[in-house]
């Protein structure tokens, strides 16, 4: 607008200008023009939050909720490497978008320093790339923080397989950060001692792997609690009570059982019933009554032979 406006006064200058000062305005004016250049249109900055959303497969929810921790990114040249390393491996978008939701800052990991050793690592360790493509979406931030080498290199001969010891870490992420000596060793002892291996363990339900890393001194109260409710150690049974039962309170257990007693069993049936299916104590009120009411109503089943085949 400024040029607009002032190269017309300036040409209506010149044509009145007399003689040899006609030419001073027309110069001032090809030297403001040769001086003066458009407006610099400024790159648009890095919105940290839309890149998570289109392109990493975030919600806009999550990527709002992501990008508070990586807000101090000012270009995509990091992120873009770390999804381009991610994609050479193998890695499914839909795993990708998993990982950044629940780890941001994985996106700020050097490649080089970082993400590529920990990879050679593993593979040195006999995992395929497959494989360790299948790991860093469920080891999340373990995988550029901790010395992954060295923790699957002692849980992975533990568990037996890689696929146990994926299924593992996915129920139980504390894996990766536990101390070995004075909790996974002296636990791993301890299941031995009651017949149990740590393959055994995992897989008996969502909670049943924390066993594995939780302090030596609960996990033998919890196999005193088992046997306190006539589970024997080298009963079928103990291995799904052991695994359930650290994580449900002694008041838990006995309002399932007063439950029972409450629908009709008495209480040598009630405790029989938790001693031959203990995952009944981690079944809701609401399916317990459910389950019975149709037993005994609809299929017209009495308490006591119930109780002999829960």
């Amino acid at each position: 607008q400024l040029r607009k406006r002032i190269a017309p006064l300036l040409l209506h200058s010149v044509s009145r200008a007399p003689g040899p000062h006609a030419s001073s305005p027309l110069a001032s004016l090809r030297s403001y023009l040769s001086t003066t250049t458009a407006p610099t249109i400024s790159p648009r900055p890095f919105a940290v939050e839309d890149y998570l959303v289109a392109t990493c497969g975030l919600s806009p929810a999550l990527a709002l909720k992501a990008s508070r921790k990586i807000s101090h990114l000012k270009s995509p040249s990091k992120p873009d490497a770390v999804l381009a390393f991610l994609a050479g491996l193998g890695v499914p978008r839909a795993d990708v978008a998993k990982l950044v939701a629940a780890d941001p800052q994985f996106l700020c990991a050097s490649v080089e320093r970082t993400l590529a050793p920990r990879v050679a690592e593993l593979c040195d360790l006999g995992l395929s790339r497959s494989e360790v493509a299948r790991i860093i979406p469920v080891a999340l931030y373990s995988f550029r923080r901790c010395a992954i080498g060295r923790t699957v290199s002692f849980w992975l001969p533990v568990f037996g397989s890689f696929d146990k010891l994926l299924q593992g870490i996915k129920n139980n992420a504390g894996i990766f950060s536990v101390d070995f000596e004075s909790v996974a060793k002296p636990n791993l002892d301890f299941l031995q001692q009651c017949g149990l291996s740590a393959c055994e363990v995992v897989g008996v339900n969502k909670y049943s792997s924390r066993v594995l890393t939780m302090k030596p001194e609960l996990l033998r109260e919890a196999a005193e609690r088992v046997e306190e409710l006539g589970i024997k150690r080298n009963s079928p049974t103990f291995r799904h009570a052991f695994c359930l039962v650290p994580f449900v309170s002694q008041e838990h257990v006995a309002k399932k059982i007063g439950l029972l007693k409450k629908l009709g069993f008495s209480q040598h049936q009630a405790l029989e019933i938790v001693r031959k299916a203990p995952l009944v104590l981690g079944s809701t009120e609401d399916r317990i009554r459910r389950v019975v009411d149709f037993l005994m109503k609809d299929a017209g089943l009495e308490a006591h032979y119930i109780a002999q085949r829960p």
